[in-house]
């Protein structure tokens, strides 16, 4: 900030300034004069000719700001940085992408050379201007092009039809090039000719029927006349065929002169020919029985080596996961046998062989009313998964079969059919017909055989097995010599009162239907039979008269009722009322009740614990509970088959195999892992069970 001393020193700087003026202009004219041309306007406060005397220069202080910063002499004297300007604009974008049309992706483009220009669209246009060379060519080449192909049409005209088209372009204009060709008239001569056709008046007939007279029939049938009448169409049947047999002896039978002419001489050469036809039957390779089971043996090897993987994961594969999750399990798919026959029936028994470990029957049949026919038996093997070893047809379908208990004699396998017949097969006849066969004069069910079971006690006196059907009889079976005989055990009577005593309306009425029944391993004579109404019965066959206990838990048709193989007083059931409970037979309610979400087809013991049991339900799954492990929830619950219902399940009682049958015709193996196939010691059997059962009573005491 500048201060002026005095009024004085401001005048003299005017006065200055005014000369300075002065002396430029002298220069510019050319003056050689002085800076002041007459000494009269000098003046200066008294001093005569010195035009500077008396000025004084201005006196300048300099005054720093209040926030100005305190610097030390060093600071003051080292040089300043300097500043450089750039020309870079701060908000240009840096990385920037473009579409590249050529590539289809986009391309990251290098930093542009002008930041200050941002392109947004770069469009090349195909349009020219009408006076540029490019354009005035451009029209010239259309122009030549559009002469040329008149041309071309002209000449095709005049050749063809000798008479020229006329040419649009005579009328166009010279700048026109694009004008189009007027086309020529036909020179056909064609008349529109229409025709009207009359139609025919639509014409109703009716015609009115009388209805067809109607007559009501009606009677009633008791049982026992449907049986008097099967009785005599089946004696009228065999009179029939004893008329039958007659007639056919006296055709085979020769004329007594034509026996007698026979020569000594005719026959020998008739011996000769019969050792002729002998000695050809021991020579036939192919059809002789070393053959068949040459081929048996091949043809069980290639199978084995088209699925060496599966029989490798069937010998040596376990879970090793198992080990990491305590109280799981898993199944692990093996093989599944079926074959073409049986694609439309139901899986309707399972059975391994008490004596073979890797033979097994199937039993395909309907449970569906409506859609009956013939059913089939087929034996599968584990040695050969591709097609069972034995098969079997039957007349009407198989509802149960059961192999015997006993090694000498495990080929005999009892079969029950759905028109109520019982029969006995032998699995190694090559003929496709039963041993023994239920006629109604030897005794015969009425309705279907749901379960039939050897049993051990009675085979030591004589052979004998027992069966179970919806008619309300438990009948014992005799095979003798030449037929079987049924021997009714037990009529299974309707209980409609909470007293558990039959009712004589009831008992007038009918019979309970029979579902299931299973005898103790441990007591022979006693058994549990279920029915459709969902009743458990204990009976005994001392006491055929009454039932020793009646059993109120389920809600609707038991399926399936099962002892534990090593406690004699433990049994399951399953219903189809989606619930798997299990009984003391000494106690009236169900000690544990398991509900599965679906109606539960089959249950099953395991023979390796007796805890441990699998049941599968018509949701395709099956479900493996062990009750020393958990005793609410399953140890795996698996689904094996997609749209499809799982009827039967069976143990295997020497390999950790399972078989689960369903209404497809198929029967799935699944191998166990190692959570579900721990192993029990013999005198830890029965204290497991114990435990359950004390539990459940302290349970119910404190409820």
């Amino acid at each position: 900030i500048a201060r002026a001393g005095s009024a004085r020193g401001a005048a003299a700087a005017g006065r200055r300034a005014s000369m300075g003026k002065a002396k430029d202009k002298g220069k510019k004219k050319g003056d050689d004069a002085d800076y002041g041309v007459d000494d009269g306007h000098h003046g200066g406060a008294g001093h005569d000719g010195d035009w500077g005397a008396g000025y004084d220069e201005p006196r300048v202080e300099w005054i720093p700001p209040p926030n100005q910063l305190q610097l030390s002499e060093e600071e003051l004297n080292s040089p300043a940085e300097p500043i450089i300007l750039r020309n870079k604009n701060p908000n240009v974008p840096i990385n920037t992408q473009k579409y590249d049309y050529t590539r289809c992706t986009f391309v990251e483009e290098p930093p542009m050379q002008y930041q200050e220009l941002i392109v947004h669209a770069d469009i090349r246009g195909s349009k020219l201007h009408q006076d540029s060379a490019l354009a005035k060519a451009q029209v010239a080449r259309v122009k030549e092009a559009l002469e040329k192909q008149r041309e071309i049409e002209r000449k095709n005209a005049e050749d063809d039809d000798g008479l020229p088209l006329r040419a649009a372009g005579a009328r166009a204009g010279a700048g026109d090039g694009l004008n189009a060709k007027e086309v020529a008239k036909n020179q056909f001569n064609y008349s529109d000719r229409a025709a009207q056709t009359f139609n025919n008046p639509k014409k109703t007939r009716g015609v009115s029927t009388k209805p067809p007279e109607l007559r009501h029939y009606q009677d009633s049938v008791s049982q026992w006349e449907i049986y008097d009448l099967y009785v005599s169409k089946f004696l009228e049947n065999i009179k029939d065929q004893e008329i039958m047999n007659a007639a056919a002896k006296k055709k085979k039978k020769p004329p007594r002169a034509l026996a007698s002419s026979l020569s000594a001489d005719e026959h020998a050469e008739g011996n000769g020919d019969g050792d002729k036809k002998q000695a050809q039957k021991e020579g036939d390779i192919v059809h002789s029985e070393d053959m068949s089971k040459s081929l048996k043996i091949l043809e069980r090897m290639v199978n084995q080596n088209s699925e060496l993987e599966i029989y490798e994961d069937f010998r040596f594969w376990e879970d090793q996961s198992d080990a990491f999750r305590d109280g799981e399990g898993s199944l692990l798919p093996l093989w599944r046998f079926s074959n073409d026959r049986v694609k439309r029936k139901q899986v309707t028994a399972i059975c391994w062989n008490p004596a073979l470990p890797d033979l097994f029957a199937v039993g395909y049949g309907s449970y569906d009313f409506m859609r009956q026919g013939t059913g089939m038996i087929c034996c599968y093997s584990l040695k050969n998964t591709a097609y069972p070893e034995f098969s079997f047809t039957t007349e009407s379908g198989v509802m149960s079969l059961d192999f015997h208990p006993q090694s000498a004699r495990c080929a005999l396998l009892a079969v029950g059919c759905y028109d109520g017949t019982v029969m006995v097969y032998d699995v190694r006849s090559k003929l496709n017909k039963p041993i023994y066969v239920s006629t109604i004069k030897t005794g015969k069910h009425t309705d279907p055989v749901w379960q039939v079971r050897w049993q051990e006690e009675d085979i030591a006196k004589e052979l004998g097995f027992f069966s179970i059907s919806t008619d309300g009889q438990v009948a014992n079976w005799t095979m003798s010599k030449s037929s079987l005989k049924m021997e009714p055990m037990m009529q299974l009577k309707l209980i409609t009162n909470e007293k558990d005593e039959p009712d004589e309306e009831a008992t007038l009425s009918g019979f309970a239907g029979g579902c299931c029944f299973d005898f103790n391993s441990k007591s022979e004579h006693l058994f549990v039979v279920g029915t459709e109404e969902g009743k458990i019965h204990k009976c005994s066959k001392a006491y055929s008269g009454q039932y020793l206990e009646t059993y109120e838990g389920h809600h609707m048709a038991v399926y399936a009722v099962k002892w534990n193989k090593f406690h004699p007083r433990v049994f399951l059931s399953c219903s189809a009322d989606w619930t798997v409970k299990l009984w003391d037979h000494n106690i009236a309610h169900p000690i544990m009740s398991f509900d599965l979400g679906n109606a539960v087809g089959d249950v099953e013991w395991s023979p390796y614990s007796s805890t441990v049991f699998a049941a599968v339900t018509s949701d395709g799954k099956v479900h493996v509970f062990d009750l020393n492990e958990n005793k609410h929830e399953p140890l795996c619950e698996q689904k094996v088959v997609k749209r499809a219902k799982l009827t039967h399940v069976a143990f295997n009682r020497e390999s950790p195999v399972l078989l689960v049958g369903d209404d497809r015709g198929g029967v799935n193996s699944l191998k166990l892992s190692p959570n579900l196939r721990k192993p029990v010691l013999e005198e830890d059997q029965l204290l497991r069970i114990d435990k359950l059962i004390a539990a459940s009573d302290a349970t119910q005491a404190a409820v």
